[in-house]
């Protein structure tokens, strides 16, 4: 594509890509610069996000200190203006250039005999395999920001039975304002993490013995339930019934459902053991029972627990119990990334005829939903992948079915497409939103199933008498409880709507004498709903207040005989800002009501 044919965002794309694929050829020649060329075996360096990295085997490990010496030698190697060459070659000529470099040599062998390969040159003593492309020459580099992000370990096409490589990240700019900004936004990042604030706010932890499964702590469980205690109101409106199900099933449940044969490598699989005459354990290979990666094919089973009439439709079986994905260790992020999450799963059995008025309702609860955290969202649709299962033509019917609901939703053509995206037994709309940062998530996802009900043989009694065969829509809004929290916990910095903070008020009484009236706060706070915690110990005001700002609570009641004497309270509103003598009702008040309108701001008037 020529630079005409391209848009302005499709040329900038080409340009961040060209550059920073060519500063990967620099940071490799430094490194070969620096450690000796014997002494180096390069594998691959693509471009990414926010700059580049290069994967190394080195004598020895690379540390901070080594960051100066490397960005050093970039500039140098930039500043000397070296022309890039490109050239053919032959992939039997390939093989002798690069039958030092194991990697390089690796790859070059998976190819097909005939292959025409390409090499570029930078200068005359660094060549790389690289289909390109890339500059002409190094002083086009020269106004390109960079600066050594981190280094890691990585293994070679990432089989944990390879070679241990170490990988160098470099952030890459077009210039310093652009490299500064995004410092900025690293930064700003770092302070917002998850990782860092959930277990400073003691809201969840990890234990090595259960990998990418989340504790929740008494507070987080307070924020998970309250969350929970808010998704069931919506739910419980639109006429959703929850259900409770098994969590280990059979393999039978499983291959009927097609989990067996298109998610086995990801299900956690359950062997037993048995002991023998001699009292020795014996194990049975022969795997029979698997802990459910999905809820939709026990809300099946409940489906099928009874004749259902076309005047009982749509049913609504809703499920927040937890579930299982095997994960690589290498992928598990906090809470984002995890093997045991709690999906806000719903599986809805209907009509055709149903199909857009429930899918329109399902998307006004998510709406409404986002909005509530104050999250924008766009749609995607996601269509047949190579592994589908069923027919073609059901899979016809289902795209246009959620495409007509999305033109009706959104206009034709403003709604993304997802080519060969859909799960294997149906199409799915996608629900993507955005936080504070402007990171984009995949989130809800709600997916259109004519195959399940076939693979089951669903039935219902429609009006003529006959049984015909509902149709399914798996859907979810947060997708997980689990990952929803750790973009809100980044979201508000630990700083949480009234509604949601784990505990809302903390109390705090000046001296013992004060104890009594603030045991009748508290009953009060806590007979209206409200989620409060009280510092009754011999430690000075001070402490307490600043043992309850850990926690980021809105609101701290300091008490003591003006309080006491009037039946008031003096209010630390969280950001520092005070109110005194605000009368007890009044703030009980305050608080119920934010905690029934769901507000995002934290009432500071009083």
């Amino acid at each position: 594509m020529s630079r005409e044919d391209m848009t302005k965002e499709e040329y900038r794309e080409y340009f961040l890509a060209n550059y920073r694929h060519s500063m990967a050829h620099i940071l490799a020649k430094a490194v070969i610069e620096i450690f000796g060329k014997e002494n180096v075996q390069y594998a691959i360096g693509p471009q990414i996000d926010d700059g580049m990295y290069y994967d190394f085997v080195l004598p020895r490990t690379v540390t901070k200190d080594d960051y100066k010496l490397i960005e050093d030698k970039m500039r140098e190697i930039i500043k000397r203006r070296e022309d890039w060459k490109r050239e053919e070659i032959s992939r039997n000529a390939a093989l002798e250039m690069f039958k030092d470099q194991k990697f390089k040599y690796e790859i070059i062998e998976d190819l097909p005999e005939d292959e025409l390969l390409t090499i570029y040159y930078t200068g005359e003593d660094y060549v790389d395999l690289c289909r390109g492309p890339h500059v002409f020459n190094s002083e086009e580099l020269m106004n390109v920001a960079f600066q050594i992000k981190s280094v890691s370990g990585a293994y070679w096409r990432g089989d944990e039975n390879k070679d241990q490589l170490q990988r160098i990240y470099v952030y890459t700019f077009p210039d310093k304002n652009a490299l500064k900004e995004h410092l900025a936004f690293i930064k700003e990042a770092m302070e917002r993490d998850h990782k860092k604030i959930g277990p400073e706010q003691e809201l969840f932890m990890f234990d090595e013995s259960a990998p990418g499964m989340p504790y929740w702590l008494p507070r987080g469980f307070k924020l998970y339930n309250a969350m929970l205690s808010f998704w069931r109101g919506i739910h419980e409106e639109h006429g959703y019934q929850e259900i409770l199900a098994p969590v280990i099933n059979h393999r039978r449940l499983w291959e009927t459902s097609g989990h067996w044969g298109h998610y086995k490598e990801n299900m956690f699989l359950v062997t037993s053991a048995s002991t023998n005459d001699k009292g020795e354990e014996e194990i049975n290979t022969d795997i029979q029972y698997a802990i459910k990666p999905m809820n939709c094919p026990n809300a099946i089973n409940v489906y099928k627990n009874g004749l259902h009439s076309y005047k009982e439709l749509p049913i609504r079986y809703s499920e927040t119990q937890v579930i299982h994905r095997r994960e690589k260790s290498g992928e598990l992020n906090g809470l984002f990334r995890v093997q045991m999450f709690h999906q806000d799963d719903d599986h809805t059995f209907l009509t055709e005829d149903m199909i857009e008025d429930e899918i329109g309702d399902i998307m006004d609860i998510a709406k409404n939903i986002y909005e509530t955290f104050g999250l924008t969202y766009a749609a995607e649709l996601s269509t047949r992948p190579e592994d589908f299962m069923g027919a073609p033509e059901l899979w016809d019917a289902a795209e246009a079915s959620l495409k007509r609901i999305l033109d009706k939703k959104y206009g034709e053509g403003n709604y993304e497409i997802n080519e060969g995206d859909g799960a294997f037994y149906g199409p799915k709309i996608d629900l993507k939103m955005k936080d504070c940062l402007g990171r984009e998530w995949q989130m809800g996802t709600i997916q259109l199933d004519f195959q399940l009900p076939l693979n089951f043989d669903l039935k219902y009694v429609a009006q003529d008498g006959t049984q015909k065969r509902p149709v399914m829509i798996h859907r979810a809004i947060f997708g997980s409880f689990e990952r929803f929290i750790g973009i809100l916990i980044e979201n508000f910095k630990g700083a949480f709507p009234f509604w949601l903070s784990p505990y809302q008020v903390g109390i705090v009484p000046i001296r013992e004498e004060h104890n009594e009236y603030a045991k009748k706060v508290e009953k009060a706070l806590r007979a209206a709903g409200i989620r409060v915690e009280a510092d009754y110990s011999d430690e000075n005001m001070k402490n307490k207040i600043k043992g309850f700002k850990k926690y980021k609570e809105p609101y701290i009641l300091v008490l003591g005989d003006k309080e006491a004497e009037e039946g008031t309270v003096s209010v630390n509103i969280r950001g520092n800002k005070q109110a005194n003598g605000v009368p007890l009702e009044k703030f009980v008040e305050i608080c119920r009501k934010q905690n029934t309108e769901y507000t995002l701001e934290l009432v500071e008037e009083f």
